[in-house]
């Protein structure tokens, strides 16, 4: 008996200690909020475990502080934009019922692309709900090829890590309707080889706007895909400059910070302030901004990977 009081006071002590951390921890000095989710706090679980909230009439925020997932209710049903990964699935799941909403209910998972945090929770989510997941051919491949490599030298995956069976393939020029709302798919390739976007109306006070989520906003993988994400900004800002919400798959974009300091939720944070104001969320001239920051940083990327390129020849 002593020893079950024993355990049982360990347990709600450590329970009180995460709830304080998670209580008084916060940025750190030089952060602003939503860097300090993927900065000084990125290992922190439960100061990851944010509050949902409404960012438009059909748009919320469901996810944890490091990594975007967005809910898109409609008339027949739910749209979830990326799922997080563990140990944070389960506060996407409980999130999306405190906004009012049935989990049970969700229909298509949109993925941004081929990674862990984006991804992770797929499985779950789909034997929860039966939704489909949606990917390209391309970052469904990637996925697999990552996997397979990890498996073969050993390193996983964790259980809750696994890649999602392959599922419904998307394309560039492809419709997702349900009910209500219709997404369009993109393929902007750089961050992973088949990153897709997404573009929607989203709806503020009745009025409807151009919201988009751009699945891979920083290049990786050297040269090559610096170059593909070069394209792909190029690409934006030939044909998408009059972008009006966007949703970022993170609520801090490390290779390219959204301007002015406003992350997701400094831009939540505004809106809390002024509930019957503008919506700051919706603000085409920080997109544009963000286009001409992700631009320069491209070309610099590219000429800083041919500079490593070229010392590795020398060597």
């Amino acid at each position: 008996m002593r020893g079950t009081r024993i355990a049982t006071f360990a347990l709600a002590c450590l329970a009180t200690g995460a709830l304080i951390s998670a209580q008084t921890a916060g940025p750190a000095p030089g952060e602003s909020l939503s860097q300090s989710y993927r900065g000084s706090q990125a290992r922190n679980v439960e100061y990851q475990k944010i509050a949902p909230f409404k960012v438009m009439d059909n748009v919320y925020y469901v996810g944890p502080g490091t990594v975007s997932v967005w809910l898109v209710p409609t008339s027949a049903g739910l749209i979830l934009i990326d799922t997080a990964q563990e140990p944070y699935v389960d506060t996407v799941i409980d999130n999306i019922r405190k906004v009012g909403f049935d989990p049970k209910n969700i229909k298509y998972i949109l993925l941004t692309h081929g990674h862990l945090d984006h991804f992770g929770g797929a499985t779950k989510i789909k034997a929860l709900s039966g939704a489909r997941v949606a990917l390209t051919e391309t970052d469904w491949n990637f996925m697999a090829t990552q996997q397979a490599n990890q498996i073969k030298n050993g390193r996983g995956p964790k259980p809750g890590d696994e890649v999602p069976a392959k599922d419904m393939v998307i394309k560039e020029g492809d419709t997702i309707t349900l009910g209500d709302t219709k997404i369009k798919v993109y393929v902007l390739p750089g961050h992973t080889p088949g990153s897709p976007a997404y573009e929607f109306t989203a709806f503020d006070k009745g009025k409807g706007y151009k919201a988009f989520v751009f699945g891979g906003p920083g290049p990786r993988n050297g040269v090559e895909g610096g170059t593909e994400f070069l394209q792909s900004i190029e690409r934006l800002e030939k044909n998408f400059t009059d972008v009006q919400v966007a949703l970022n798959v993170h609520s801090y974009l490390n290779s390219y910070p959204y301007p002015n300091n406003m992350g997701i939720l400094e831009l939540r944070d505004v809106k809390a302030k002024n509930p019957n104001g503008p919506n700051p969320f919706i603000n085409n001239a920080l997109w544009r901004q963000w286009l001409k920051d992700a631009h320069a940083g491209a070309v610099k990327y590219i000429a800083e990977e041919k500079a490593k390129a070229q010392k590795g020849q020398t060597n």
